[in-house]
């Protein structure tokens, strides 16, 4: 994976050498690269910015600067020699794939990273990052970029920061993680929050009592099943008190039983699936030629669809 970010203050994603990130470099797993927009400029002041068009407050960063260093960026991309492999190649039977590197622009107008994003983009070969200051990038500059690159505004979360370097860094963190290699103990990535949809249960280490407080029992009990069984009761019971939202957008299959009878025991009731589908029929009835096609296709009795409303909360 080669990252290219480009930043008025390269030093700030300094940290990124260290730690696991920069073991991962050390092994040739990520390749790092940082640009310095002020050396594009050619004013003896390196300006990167100037006053709005149409008024307003705050400044906008230039065009031309962000230009020449994605031109610069674009040249030394490892996806170069695909594309022309592609090009020079045969006809293929199947449409290409796009070979054009991924522009991302940290933005609060952008998709809402999460662990699945981080998932997606691990696959990637070629990643540039284009974190902005002030009001932001002259729009001009993400149009042209089209052009060339896989433009995907990007943002943290319904907040603002003073610029899209800490939002960089973490990104690359998050992704960087994922790159087979990259971890101490793959087995890791299984068991954490939100890769498997609900968030990771608490964790203990020695001594069994520290300050009065006891590790809970069952950890010290050496009955791996029961162990596990506690786990997920308490990634379930975590999930449902600090992130209900991702409790309501879990896939209703994939409950067991015991997951269920510990939802129910918290006031969280599944309706069975056939039921609600014939309410939902009830209230909606197709036409009387659609529903002779449904007969003919559908088994009777059953619904090929979860409950529409998720695991529900009873008040």
């Amino acid at each position: 994976m080669r990252y290219d970010v480009v930043t008025i203050f390269p030093e700030y994603l300094e940290p990124l050498k260290l730690s696991l990130l920069g073991k991962a470099r050390e092994k040739g797993l990520v390749d790092l690269h940082l640009h310095d927009l002020r050396e594009y400029t050619f004013d003896r002041h390196r300006t990167v910015d100037d006053t709005p068009y149409g008024g307003g407050a705050g400044m906008v960063m230039k065009a031309e600067p962000w230009g020449l260093a994605l031109d610069e960026v674009l040249a030394a991309s490892p996806l170069n020699a695909a594309s022309e492999d592609s090009a020079e190649g045969a006809e293929p039977a199947e449409p290409a794939a796009d070979t054009r590197p991924l522009l991302i622009v940290p933005s609060p107008a952008g998709a809402v990273f999460d662990q699945a994003m981080a998932y997606e983009l691990a696959e990637e070969k070629h990643i540039v990052f284009a974190p902005a200051r002030y009001e932001g990038i002259d729009e001009r500059v993400l149009d042209w970029a089209q052009e060339s690159f896989r433009v995907m505004p990007v943002s943290l979360g319904d907040y603002v920061l003073y610029g899209g370097e800490v939002a960089v860094m973490a990104m690359i963190e998050a992704i960087t993680r994922l790159i087979p290699g990259a971890m101490g103990n793959p087995a890791s990535l299984e068991e954490e929050s939100h890769t498997g949809g609900l968030l990771e249960y608490p964790v203990y280490t020695k001594p069994a009592v520290w300050r009065e407080r006891e590790v809970p029992e069952v950890l010290l009990s050496g009955n791996h099943g029961a162990i596990a069984r506690w786990r997920r009761d308490r990634q379930i019971e975590r999930t449902l008190e600090r992130r209900p939202d991702l409790l309501e957008a879990y896939p209703v299959e994939q409950w067991d039983k015991k997951d269920r009878r510990f939802l129910a025991e918290r006031g969280v009731h599944f309706a069975n699936p056939a039921k609600a589908a014939q309410k939902k029929a009830k209230k909606s009835p197709a036409p009387q030629a659609d529903t002779a096609a449904q007969a003919d296709t559908a088994p009777q009795g059953e619904s090929t669809q979860p409950d529409t409303a998720q695991p529900e909360a009873n008040s």
